[in-house]
């Protein structure tokens, strides 16, 4: 008794879904139109002030090449 009571029930409730999805339409073109605003205000800057950097120096590379590198690896070699 209680299964045929959910069927009927289900069986309504899809019918009357049914036609509330049936009478649903759309409109082919949807338009919007807005009235104008006018948008007043003041410029609105930071409180304080400004602060100042300084440049980055040039600096020189450390990195310095070795003038004697070849006579020194000369020496290494023949001492082998």
């Amino acid at each position: 008794m209680k299964i045929l009571t959910g069927i009927v029930a289900g069986v309504g409730f899809m019918l009357l879904v049914g036609s509330a999805f049936a009478q649903v339409s759309y409109a082919e073109k949807t338009e919007y139109s807005f009235d104008d605003d006018v948008v007043t205000g003041d410029l609105v800057r930071p409180d304080g002030e400004l602060t100042v950097v300084r440049k980055k120096g040039k600096q020189r590379s450390l990195i310095r090449v070795r003038q004697h590198f070849i006579p020194e690896m000369l020496k290494s070699v023949e001492d082998i």
